[in-house]
């Protein structure tokens, strides 16, 4: 009865430990994701800048 009753918290505690892994694991992967966006974008902003700077200096 006790053994059982152990077993029975043992599991409970891994599967709060998975879903607490889990959640973090997403978040996680939001952020990334949100901050690759976000560089990308820049990237792109600097590439136009440099593209325009370009084509004045061919046209000059």
């Amino acid at each position: 009865m006790v053994a059982s009753a152990v077993y029975l918290y043992i599991i409970i505690g891994l599967i709060a430990f998975f879903v607490v892994s889990f959640t973090l694991f997403i978040r996680r992967l939001l952020i990334n994701s949100s901050v690759k966006s976000n560089q990308s974008v820049e990237i792109e902003k600097k590439l136009d800048k440099i593209i325009e700077l370009l084509e004045k200096d061919k046209n000059s």
